[in-house]
């Protein structure tokens, strides 16, 4: 270019701050992608406000747009706009005193809203981060202005630039990014732009093309209100950022402008896998410009399975770990965000039960990690929270209530216990007893599940879960029929004699009842903290070095027709006998075939009591 260059010396403190810069401002190098497309969406938002009230140069230019070129030959890496551009007095200000921002002055010029001030950035640092990857850096400038001169500005990085008239005849920018050699095997690839451009810039309302076809999406639908979006049009945004997932189950739409300004569309996937729950999905931008998609402090840990987008328009570009947790206003939008979570599930369950009865499975592990994390999001969202109950003998039929509408339905018959089960196939005779007496049975089977039940007897002092085969309800006990024999003993109290003498173990309770049914001959009971002691060790995956404690309690039916007939007094006993015998090792073999039923063994112990009750039956045969 042939033209008189001005030297001129840029306007920092510190002779060493552009090596600060390009080292340490910003953790990424591509981020200077994201910045110099920032500066041009910038400048054409700030030339669209100008001509509501002012005549520009080159007025019939009302297509914008911005452009990125590159050329490996020359190992040059080209952005352009045709928005506001800049006079020689701009480009020395803005560009040379890196610590003016030239947005702000424009704001206090041309809006007395600050609130409406939709201007991304400050183009001094932002222009600064292309020195991460450039020698040497050149920008093509014309303002709007009716009578603009053309400006060239060039510059290898240090603290000196020259400046003059340039060539460029149209309004707008275009700054060339000469770049290193690292930097140009990195960037100068058709590939690798348009990816980064779709990471960072996808949303911007401004088309953005590489090599003249456009790349960006270009919709950002968390702009809209909720009532102008469809269905459809959720679905369908969701398809495109998450192309591989299923249809999500339902979402939620933040448009709120005091005492913050946060948009964004969250959506409920249907999780895999209950680990999920420790992922992170939800992106951050500010005014359609990609931030992070690792803002913890934001999305709080419990709602990171949640996918989506939020939009925080005072949300800095180059944000830190460390402003987000100093940042009070960061606090309260993660405190609104639960809130709003917490009232759509509450939404959901009154207004449109059968369906969200069908996606509870899929959300109840997210619903119950949230409320056992924050207090508040219990609160706002348990009259959400619901349980599946078995209701009837077929064991496949199930029924979704909340905690108020089980206890209604069985209070009469349970004393505000919530009887539970984990295991329907060890646990299936305790269940069919209970149903047998209208008693109805929350199903728990999730790893949650045990520290959850936990949870909500702490929160509620009217709740208490029984599981199924800890204890018996006396309302599936009958009244035994005190039938005294001429031994002067009930069929009581010689079944539990027989049992005791069997075993011969003061740890082991002996307690026979009859029950409301004649299916089960017999059962172990446990303590519920034994209970739930032995879910935890299946959640750390500890259950083979988890073991039946001694002391526990053998229950026997005294409806049984196989208890009946041991519990018959013997007629003929040998001189010195109080029981047969074989009454004592059939007692022996129904007690260990009862551990093994309800999965109460150790391997080595199956092992040992499978011998035992072959050798038994092998001598009767």
């Amino acid at each position: 270019m042939e033209t008189q260059l001005q030297k001129g010396k840029i306007g920092i403190n510190t002779q060493n701050i552009l090596p600060i810069i390009k080292r340490w401002l910003y953790s990424e190098k591509e981020i200077f992608i994201r910045e110099l497309i920032s500066n041009a969406f910038d400048a054409i938002e700030k030339l669209k406000r100008i001509m509501l009230n002012e005549e520009i140069y080159q007025s019939d230019q009302v297509d914008f747009f911005i452009e990125v070129k590159f050329d490996k030959e020359k190992g040059t890496l080209h952005f352009i706009d045709n928005g506001i551009g800049m006079t020689k007095e701009e480009v020395e200000k803005y560009i040379a005193q890196i610590a003016f921002s030239g947005a702000q002055e424009f704001a206090q010029k041309y809006l007395k809203d600050q609130s409406s001030v939709d201007i991304i950035g400050h183009f001094g640092l932002g222009f600064y981060s292309s020195f991460m990857v450039a020698d040497k850096v050149e920008i093509h400038t014309r303002s709007y202005q009716l009578e603009a001169e053309p400006v060239y500005w060039v510059s290898d990085g240090s603290d000196e630039y020259f400046i003059g008239k340039g060539e460029r005849i149209n309004r707008g920018t275009e700054i060339i990014l000469h770049l290193n050699d690292e930097a140009k095997n990195e960037f100068l690839d058709k590939i690798t732009l348009q990816n980064l451009i779709r990471k960072y810039c996808d949303f911007l309302s401004i088309p953005i093309k590489l090599d003249g076809l456009q790349v960006n999406y270009q919709k950002p639908l968390w702009l809209k209100k909720p009532n102008e979006v469809s269905k459809e049009e959720y679905l369908s945004f969701y398809k495109y950022l998450y192309p591989l997932d299923s249809d999500p189950l339902f979402y939620i739409h933040l448009n709120t402008d005091y005492p913050f300004r946060l948009q964004g569309i969250l959506y409920f996937p249907k999780l895999k896998h209950e680990m999920d729950l420790n992922q992170n999905y939800v992106k951050v931008f500010c005014k359609q410009i990609f931030v992070t998609d690792e803002a913890q402090e934001i999305i709080p840990k419990f709602l990171t399975a949640l996918k989506g987008v939020l939009d925080l328009p005072e949300l800095p570009l180059n944000v830190s770990r460390s402003y987000i947790q100093q940042d009070p206003e960061v606090k309260k939008i993660a405190t609104h965000i639960v809130k709003k979570v917490a009232d759509k599930l509450v939404e959901e369950c009154k207004n449109n039960r059968e369906y969200y009865e069908k996606i509870w499975k899929d959300i109840a592990p997210f619903v119950k990690y949230g409320m056992m994390e924050d207090s508040k999001f219990y609160e706002n969202a348990k009259e959400a929270l619901l349980f599946e109950t078995i209701v009837e003998e077929n064991l496949d039929n199930r029924k979704f209530k909340t905690i108020q509408e089980y206890l209604d339905h069985n209070k009469t018959k349970t004393d505000n216990k919530i009887y539970y089960a984990t295991d329907l196939k060890t646990q299936g005779p305790a269940v069919r007893l209970l149903l047998k007496q209208g008693i109805e049975i929350i199903y728990l089977d999730k790893l949650i599940d045990a520290h959850f039940s936990s949870f909500l007897e702490m929160q509620e002092h009217n709740v208490h879960f029984v599981r199924v085969d800890a204890e018996i309800s006396d309302h599936a006990i009958e009244k035994e029929s005190k039938i005294i024999d001429s031994d002067s003993k009930t069929l009581k109290d010689r079944v539990e004699d027989i049992f005791r003498k069997a075993l011969n173990n003061t740890k082991i309770i002996v307690r026979a009842e009859q029950l409301k049914t004649d299916e089960i001959p017999a059962m172990i009971l446990l303590p519920e903290t034994y209970r739930r002691v032995s879910e935890l060790a299946v959640l750390y995956g500890e259950k083979d070095k988890f073991t039946i404690p001694e002391h526990h309690t053998l229950l026997l039916n005294l409806k049984n027709p196989l208890i009946q007939k041991l519990g018959k007094p013997d007629i003929i006993l040998t001189e010195g006998q109080e029981i047969k015998p074989e009454k004592l090792e059939l007692a022996k073999q129904i007690y260990h075939l009862t551990r093994i039923s309800q999965a109460l063994v150790s391997p080595e112990e199956m092992q040992n009591y499978a011998k035992e009750i072959f050798l038994f039956i092998e001598k009767r045969v």
